[in-house]
Formats: C-alpha cells, structure tokens, sequence
C-alpha cells in the first residue's frame, strides 16, 4: 500500500504518464484491477484515450470509473445497489413539503421561503454539507457555540432543523446520490474488488472531504495509488514563479501527504512530469529552450505561454507569433463571424479538421444563438456541448400553463401561453381569431366557463341593425372554438378541483394530455424532425416528454398520498421540472466543439477559439455569496466547519481556470473580444489580453472596429459561398451609392452569375439593389378610395401635412390596429369630452350661468353625469373592474377641476360661451367649409369645435374657439406654418368669413386656445393659502394658444389681469402696454387665414393627385414617426438614399410673419 504523486505543469505529460502506466501494468501476467479514476463528464473520452494507449492488446483488467461510478460497482458487490436513489427533482420536492411543514417556525427565511428558488438553494447548501461532511448534528452544536454573530446563529438553526427534517424523511424510503461517497468510504474496506487494485487519479484540481475520506480507505486497500496533479512543485520551498495559480493542487498534495501519514501509508517519490520541457527558443539570456514531447512539442508559442503566463518576472517572445492571436471585434456578430472565417481558413490552409477546434467562452448563452446561425451559413459542422433548459420547452409550458389557467382564473396570459404551445390539437388560424376576440372584448374568468355563448358584437359598425351573416358566422366560430379550447380543461379540472392526492392529480393530468393529443402530435413532431435532418430537436423532444412522465413518477413516490390543491401542486411541479436539462451526444465525428470554458476539458484539441475575453466576464467577477455569506464561512470555519470556497477564494480558482483554458490546445490559440455589446455599450478587454501583449510584444493583433479598404482586408470576407455572398451584396450596394468596391468582388460577382445553383439568387439581388420604398397612387385610384368630391375631416389634413403615407394607410387602406379591450388615451379624452358637453348643455337647458356656479354643485353633476355614461356605456372599459372604476373615480375630480376652472376663466372675463359641441358637416349646425382646388375641383371639411365664446362690442362681436385637450398641447406659430396645427384657424376663418352662416353682426378673431383638463399636483409651500393654492392651480391650467394683440380685449378676457395672466398667454405691463404674449394683430390673423386656406387646397390637391409619399417630418428629436402605428408597414428606414425626414426647423414668430407675407405676394 503506498501513495505516489505525479504532478506538472498543464500539457507536460501526466495523463500520458498514467497510460503508459497502465499499459505496462497490463502486460505484467497478474489479475488485479487496474483502475483510472476521473472526474464525471471526462469518463468517456479517457476510456478512449486508454484504448488507444493501449491499442490493440485489449484492457479487460482496466477499466476507468468517476468516484460516484465506482461507488456503484462496490454497492453491487457489498449491498447497498437496491436502495432506491433519489434524484434532484425528488429531492427538491421533498425540500418543498419540509418547508411547508416547517413555514410557521421560520424567521430568518420566513419571507425567502415563499420566494421561486428558494428550494433550489437550499437543495444546493444541503448539497454541500453532504459533500463537505457536515451533518445536521454537527450545526446544531456549532450553532450552540456561535456568541459573535446572532444572525448566523439563527440561519444555522433554521438549516439545520430543515436539513435534519429532510434527512429523516429522506432515510425513510430512499437514499441521496450526494451520500454515495459517504457510504462508499464505509464500504471500500468490505470490497474484494479493490483487493490489490491499483489505482490512478487524474484529471482533478482538488477534492472535496467526502472524496479525500474515500481516497483515505482506497490507500489502506489498494496496492498504490497514484494522484496527478497540476502543480509546478509539491515542497513548500521550491522555486516557484511568483504565482498562486497552482496553490489549489499543491494544497491538495499536502492534505494527502498528511492522510497517509496519519494512515501509516508509504508516500513513495513523487513523479515530475515534463521537468525538461522548455518552450523551443533561444532568449536573451543564451538559454536554449526544447519544447520536448508535450502537448506543445508542436507550438514554441503555447509552450512559452505555458510558462509565463502567470509568471512574475515573465520572459518576452521576440518574436512575431504565428500559433497565437488576438482579435477585437466591433460586436459580438462581428466576432463570432470572423471567428467562422479563421476557423474555415484554418482548415483550408493548415490541414486542421474540424473535431480538433474548439471554440469556448465564459458566455455561452449569449453567444449561441449567432453560433448555431453564423456556423450553419459558413457550413461549419458544429456541437454545442450544453444541457440545455427545458422550462421553456412547449411541452412543459403546455402542462405549466394548463394548471395556471385555473390558478389564475382563465387570464389571457396563461389560456394564449397554453394555446400558442402547438400541442393542443387548435388551429392556428382559429387561435387568432378567438384571441382577437377575447383581446377586444377583455373576455377573462366565468365568462370561458359560462353557458351563455359569448355574444358581443364584433365592432361599432355593428352596434345598430341586425347582425350580418358575416358577423353571425365569426361568432359561431368563435364559440366552437372557445367550447374546443375549454371542454378538455374543464373535465380536467373537475378532477383535480379540491383537495385531492398527488398521484390523482398527476393521473388526471396524465390523462388530460392523451385526450388533446399530445403524445401523438409529440411522436408525430419527431419524426417530422428527422426527415428534415434537425436529428437535435427529434432527440429534445424525446427527451423532454420521458422527463415529464419521470416527474410525474416522482410526484407519486414522494408525494403520492398526501393530498394536496392544483396551486401547490403546480408550484412542487414546477420546482421538479426546473431541475432537469436536456443534453445531447455529438451526432457526427468531425465537428467544432462548441462549449463552456468550465467545460473546455475534452479531447485533444489542436485549436482553441476563446470569445468574449472581456473584463470582468473572463476572468469572472465573483459576487454571489448565498445563503452563508464570505464573513458566515469565515466564522464556521474557525469552529472547524470546512465549506466550500468563498467569494476570495474562487478568484484564485478563476486563475486557475484562465491558466488550463489558455493551455489546452496544442497548436493555435486565438482570443477574440468584442468593444461593445448587444445594446451598443461598450465593453472592455480583459486583463488577458493586455498580458499577452506584454509576454509577446509582437503578437499577431487583428481589428474590424474599423472597417479596412486594402486587397487583404476584402480577401478575409471570401470564405464560403453563402456569407460571402453577403459580403458581395455589400460591395455591390457601395458601388450604387456612389463609393468604389475593391475590383477582386466583380471576379467574385462573375462566379455567382456562373454558377447554376447562385444563378438566380444573383440576379435577384442585382434587381433588388435598386429596391426603393417609395409608392405612388394615381389620380383616379385616390379619387375611388377618397372620394371624390373629398369630404374630410380638418384634422385628418393635418394627419396628412404630418405623413402623406400614415394618412394613405389610416384613412385609405382603413388599416386598423387589433383592438385591445383597455382604456386608450383617446378614449379618455373622448369620455371626459362627453362629460364637459353634457354639463355645458345641461347649464343652457337649466338657464344657469358660468358665473354663478358653485364647486359643490359643480362636484355633485359631474358625477352624476359620469355615472349616466358608465351606465349607458355597459360593457365597456371603464365599467369592466374595480380598478376602471377607480380610474372613473379620479376623472370625476378632473373633470370637476376642469368645469371649475372654466367657470372661473368665465368669470374673470367679458366673454360668455355662445354654442357647445359646434359640428361643421351635413348635419351640423354650419355646413362643411368648402375649398376650391387649383383644378376647379372642391373639397368638403368637416370638423367639431369644442367651444365658442363671444363678447360683443360696438366695433362687432369678438369670437374666440377654445379645444379641449387631456393632454398637454402647446401652440407653435411653426406648426401652423408648416400644417401641423391648422384646424382652429380653420375654424376661425369658415366662421369670419361668413361661410359658417348665422351671424349678422362684423365678427372679429378674439383668440384661438387649447384648455387642457386636467387635476394638476402643484408645489405650494407650507403654510400655503387656499387663494395661492387656487392661483397655482390656475396658472398650471392657463390656456395655450394665439389672441388678438388688443390691450382692451385682453382685459376682457381677463378682467383681473395684473402683470401675466393666470388664463390666457398673455402680460400687460404699466401704462396698459402689451407686454410678452402669444398674440397677433387683426392683419396678421388675416395673413393666417389666407396662409391655412392655400395649405388646405394645397394639401387636398396633393390627395386628390395620389401623393402617398413616405415623408414623415423631424423636428428637433421629434419625428412624426414616434407615435405612428404603421411603421412596419412602411418601412421607413434613413439608410435607403430616398427614405428622408422632411426637416421642419424651428423659426422664429418675426421670421414666420415675414414668410407668409412673402408667400402671399407671390
């Protein structure tokens, strides 16, 4: 019985020290076993190694196992094989019921336990203890002993008592896997099968108690045990480089030397492996180096990385490398796009196959996606070595979201999440058109379960008259599809509904989903799957279903009797399912490996692509402490509890991981980084790569942040077929815009236009180069889809001034967004529009005036009127839940502000409104404004004015036009200018020029103004007043607009103006001079009206003759584009040549009136 260590540095020869090893032992004519040990994931690529070591001679006496694979062996020897193992599904679930037994003694964890994950962690921290040999026991009484720290004092006695909680239920049936190395320790000396073993344990960086307690029993039965480790040395005094890199392995080497002198065990001399490997170049100290037979017998590069990546003082390459090279990318597309061109030139010119690359990053999840993509373009075989999470797989939110359905009460979230599956046997059509309709009508709760078919009408066009045989039709297929989609889950739920038992539950879920189907559709989906070759999904999907029916086996053996409801029962099933994954085996011999850089042991890899050395993602920034925090280990630690490492720690086991990653290949190593990431931040290289420049000054750098011009630059885009094709589109469009292409891509455009299969895909792309986004509608089509004579509305023109294209699709093509059954802004202000009419007539019904109102009765009619309409709008948004009713509740308030604050601006001045609600149309009280066109031809405007006030006076009666408004809405000369804001000097114009009819007496513009209504929060400071209160409440709702520069008419409006008014953009100075206000003269309202009737017979020609331009404006950062819906319809993109915002520049008022005078002498 001895112990030997065999130990070097990375790639130095210590696996191939231990296959020869036991090679030789093979040949030695006795029958004791001879056994490699390694860690889990690595068993099956050393079984290959040891067969082709060995070759053709056979190795019935060797065999490689992991510490858990051996601990089976001996358990079918000793006893021990039948217990029936729990795994981390059941566990987890067994966690949950303890915790939910235990929710009342909690506090500590009280509020963390009803956390998702919290089961998780715990099972993990349990997990530990195990692996650490710490027991419930040993808590407890350090929990006793704990006097510095009253907070880990509690957390240990909450985990102990669940951990304790969990043993003892655990012990009752079952066994846990994480104790198989605790038995094995007590059994090994019961085997016979270790009976004069020899055993060999490679691949480890460090060991865990339980595994050094089993290592312990293996050297007082086996005949020698031999351990590698990745060291430089084992004494303390060696020379070593100045680094900690290798202190996990030499701490491991003294812990085991320690054990076999406590077990009396021989330690016999230690194994160097590569002492004589140099890295195979002469240096400036004369030194000549000899890469030997290592790893890096073939790279001088690698072996001379090997050596000082973490050395202090480190030795300088002189020269330029060729097997090592770094490349900044300008993202993460870009990155992993060259990283496919150097593979693909790595393979073509240096004769590497694709099963000796790996590529590798610390962000596997964030690269893989483009991985699968861009591989797949460049037709690089590639297997991407990741379990993968199933909880978005649609098998699992099939059976999640049919349980959430009844748990949340049939919202829309859970019933779509179930349906948009593709299991459940519905029509995607009939998907869509029932989600429409449960979208528009808000349909939720009873109303899926309910008798009654669902009978709302399908749009406002329906609201009066008998309903069409279209409507009557997409009802009745709505119905059958809602009675398809409910049926199945209600005879579901009638049994499981209550309290009933996990394994009746877990039954009647079984049988819900053969009765939709899915079996046969997921069989079905399978072998679609591998008729198209997608050999991964058809092997998924197998996986996941088999994963299903295990949970539900564990369910019913850890839970099966105990009753239980559909929540808690969804939450323990979702908890089991969550810690499965699903893996796959490579599918072909000759591919990429793409994985993990914890995972990057494999085989012999020639070429190493690392992605996204970036700092703080490679080396990691460690910061998740859990449940026991760095100070908690700490603490434990000085009362002998040995956990696993804290946050300091696992840095030093990060550099260690930084050292074996940039030391696997043997032959070429690329490190690539991207300056910004998906969102366009900028990311920084990592602390690597700035070594590596150090170490090798003259290292091979290469950057695509700036896009290179030269022969080489252009050469590196041409790799195969399908990316270059890209490249070329590229080149080709440069060209077009004006911009010369490097001449080698008119050779690479002459190979597609040549080649049978590119042919046609070359054309196309030719003809689509010249692709635009412009549209065009001839006069007679605009005449057929507006009408002709155009009747529309003024606010629809300005719609058009906005977008001639937005227009064309709103109100032409009628496209209409989905109606969704939820309170809009429109709405809103539509509703409190009906509020503010209905009072304004009730007070002319009623003989009442403005000036006489009070806040009570204000308050008190408002909500009455309020209530009038919610009940007469049944059915509706603001009537569908208590939360619209308190939405109602606070419109109430602001519509009585608003009809105060009216009253008062009444008050305060001379004018008195004259009409409420004035409609411009047909069946108006004024006709439709009439436009006659440049051609001849005449246009109908239509529109609604809010309110009209007047004040008459012997010069004639002064008119002013006030348009409520819930939003905010300011007044801007420009917008008028440019169309954006004409309807109110429309309105104004049709009235003044007697075109609006019903006036006798000379009517003059008194002021056009936005009133905006609204309850406004204002800051007061304490102590405030009602009356300054009051007063900064009115100045927040001063009206926004254009009025007559008349001082006496001002005064009129305001009859309490002093200084700024408190409601009108007005400001008298002393001596009653006109001071900073938003006002015209009569001759300038004059200019105005000439300038917006040109605008409106302007615009309206431009409909009649078809312009459907995309054109959307841009002021300052404001883009007409910001709230329009129809954007992916347009497609409106600034890079096209003729897709262009129509710049609109802020001019000033002076400057305003200037260009309409002129444009009117012209």
């Amino acid at each position: 019985m001895s112990l030997r260590l065999v130990y070097g540095r990375a790639g130095s020869g210590k696996s191939f020290f231990c296959l020869n090893d036991i090679k030789s032992k093979l040949n030695d004519g006795r029958n004791t076993p001879l056994i490699l040990v390694v860690p889990e994931q690595f068993t099956l690529q050393a079984e290959k190694n040891l067969v082709k070591a060995v070759g053709t001679g056979g190795i019935m006496r060797a065999e490689v196992l992991s510490f858990r694979r051996m601990a089976h062996r001996v358990f079918n020897e000793v006893g021990g094989a039948v217990r029936r193992h729990i795994n981390s599904a059941g566990k987890c679930m067994l966690i949950c019921r303890v915790i939910d037994s235990m929710k009342d003694e909690l506090k500590v964890f009280s509020k963390a336990a009803r956390q998702q994950g919290f089961v998780g962690i715990i099972s993990d921290m349990i997990a530990e203890f195990k692996r650490y040999n710490v027991t419930p026991e040993h808590l407890k009484n350090v929990g006793k002993r704990i006097d510095v720290d009253e907070l880990l004092k509690s957390k240990l006695e909450e985990i102990g008592a669940i951990y304790e909680k969990f043993e003892k239920k655990l012990h009752e049936r079952y066994i846990d896997s994480d104790d198989d190395l605790t038995e094995l320790a007590k059994k090994v000396q019961s085997s016979g099968y270790l009976d004069g073993a020899e055993i060999w344990i490679d691949e480890f960086s460090g060991f865990t108690p339980q595994e050094y307690k089993v290592i312990e029993e293996l050297l007082k039965k086996a005949e020698r045990v031999s351990i590698c480790l990745c060291t430089d040395c084992l004494e303390g005094n060696c020379d070593i480089d100045g680094t900690d890199v290798f202190s996990p392995s030499r701490n491991a080497a003294a812990r085991l030397l320690r054990i076999a002198g406590s077990c009396g065990i021989g330690v016999e001399e230690p194994v160097r492996c590569g002492a004589d490997r140099k890295s195979g170049i002469s240096l400036e100290d004369g030194t000549d180096f000899d890469a030997g037979a290592g790893r890096f017998r073939h790279s001088r590069e690698i072996a001379h990385l090997e050596r000082n990546i973490f050395s202090y003082p480190y030795k300088v390459f002189p020269y330029k490398t060729r097997d090592i090279k770094i490349f900044s990318a300008a993202n993460i597309y870009s990155e992993v796009e060259d990283t496919a061109r150097d593979i693909i030139s790595l393979c073509r010119d240096r004769g590497v196959r694709f099963r000796d690359i790996a590529v590798v990053t610390r962000n596997l999840e964030g690269y893989e996606g483009l991985i699968r993509a861009i591989f797949g373009e460049y037709g690089i075989p590639y297997f991407i070595d990741r379990k993968k999470d199933i909880d978005d797989h649609p098998l699992i939110r099939l059976v999640l979201s049919s349980l959430e359905i009844f748990i949340n009460n049939w919202s829309y979230e859970s019933v779509f999440r179930y349906l948009k599956t593709g299991l459940t046997g519905v029509k995607q059509e009939d998907i869509d058109i029932i989600e429409n309709y449960v979208l528009a009508f808000g349909i939720k709760g009873n109303k899926w379960t309910q008798n009654e078919p669902w009978n709302f009408r399908l749009s406002t066009d329906f609201e009066s008259g008998e309903m069409s045989e279209y409507e009557k039709s997409v009802l009745d297929r709505v119905n059958e599809v809602r009675l398809m989609i409910a049926g199945p889950l209600l005879d579901f739920y009638s049994k499981a509904k209550g309290r009933k038992k996990a394994k009746d539950i877990c039954a009647a879920l079984y049988e819900f989903l053969c009765s939709i189907g899915v079996p046969e559709r997921i069989e079905e989906w399978t072998d679609k799957f591998k008729e198209s070759g997608e050999i991964d999904l058809a092997v998924e999907y197998g996986q996941v279903w088999n994963i299903l029916i295990e949970v539900f086996n564990q369910i019913v053996e850890v839970m099966g009797d105990e009753s239980t409801g559909i929540e808690r029962f969804s939450r323990i099933l979702e908890i089991g399912l969550s810690q499965y994954k699903t893996g796959l085996i490579p599918l072909a011999l000759d591919q990429v490996l793409v994985g993990s850089v914890e995972r990057s042991k494999s085989h012999e890899i020639s070429a190493m692509y690392i992605l996204g050395v970036n700092d703080g993602v490679f080396p990691a920034v460690s910061n998740q402490e859990g449940i026991l925090s760095d100070k908690d280990r700490e603490i434990l630690q000085s009362y002998g509890v040995e956990l696993a490492q804290d946050t300091r720690t696992k840095v030093f086991v990060e550099q260690y991981l930084v050292y074996t990653t940039l030391t696997t290949a043997s032959k070429y190593l690329r490190l690539s980084y991207p300056a910004a990431d998906h969102e366009g931040r900028a990311m920084r290289p990592s602390i690597i790569i700035s070594r590596l420049k150090k170490i090798f000054p003259q290292i091979d750098e290469q950057s695509n942040i700036v896009a290179g011009s030269s022969d080489d630059d252009d050469l590196r885009l041409i790799a195969t077929p399908a990316p270059t094709f890209n490249g070329l589109v590229a080149a080709v469009r440069k060209q077009v815009e004006g911009s010369a292409a490097n001449s080698l891509w008119w050779d690479v455009l002459r190979w597609y236009r040549e080649n049978e299969e590119w042919k046609e895909k070359c054309e196309a792309m030719l003809s689509g180069i010249a692709y635009t986004n412009r549209v065009g509608l001839s006069p007679e089509k605009a005449r057929k889809l507006y009408g002709s004579p155009l009747n529309i509305s003024v606010s629809r023109l300005e719609r058009f001034a906005a977008c001639p294209f937005s227009f064309y699709v709103q109100y032409g093509l009628k496209a209409r967004e989905r109606r969704i059954f939820r309170l809009e802004p429109p709405d809103v202000g539509t509703f409190m529009h009906d509020v503010i009419d209905r009072f304004s007539k009730r007070l002319a019904e009623r003989n009442m005036s403005w000036r006489n109102l009070e806040m009570e009765w204000c308050s008190s009619e408002v909500s009455k009127i309020v209530e009038e309409l919610l009940q007469s709008m049944a059915g509706s948004v603001l009537s569908s839940s208590k939360r619209y009713r308190n939405l109602a509740e606070r419109l109430k308030r602001v519509l009585t502000r608003a009809v105060w604050i009216i009253a008062e601006h009444i008050k305060r001045g001379g004018f008195d409104p004259m009409g409420y609600e004035i409609v411009f149309g047909e069946d108006g009280k004024f006709p439709p404004i009439m436009i006659e066109l440049p051609s001849g031809e005449k246009i109908k405007l239509t529109g609604r004015i809010d309110r009209i006030d007047a004040l008459k006076t012997e010069k004639g009666t002064y008119l002013r036009i006030i348009d409520y408004k819930s939003g905010s809405k300011a007044f801007k000369l420009s917008d008028v200018y440019y169309g954006l804001q004409i309807q109110l000097i429309a309105y104004m114009d049709a009235i003044l020029s007697g075109k609006a009819g019903g006036f006798s007496e000379p009517l003059i513009p008194g002021g056009i103004f936005y009133f905006k209504i609204d309850d406004p929060v204002v800051k007061a400071g304490r102590g405030a007043s009602e009356e300054e209160i009051e007063k900064a409440l009115m100045k927040e709702l001063k009206m926004k607009g254009l009025l007559l520069a008349d001082v006496k008419l001002i005064k009129e409006m305001d009859r309490q103006i002093d200084g700024n008014s408190l409601i009108i953009p007005a400001r008298i100075n002393k001596g009653d001079v006109l001071g900073k206000s938003s006002a015209a003269t009569l001759e300038q309202f004059e200019l105005l009206r000439r300038h917006v009737r040109r605008l409106l017979a302007r615009i309206g020609e431009e409909m009649l003759k078809g312009n459907v331009s995309i054109k959307p404006y841009k002021k300052r950062r404001l883009t007409s584009c910001a709230y329009c819906s129809y954007m992916p319809v347009c497609h409106f993109d600034p890079s096209f040549g003729d897709s262009t915002y129509r710049t609109l520049n802020d001019i000033k008022e002076e400057d305003i009136w200037g260009l309409i005078r002129d444009e009117q002498v012209d």
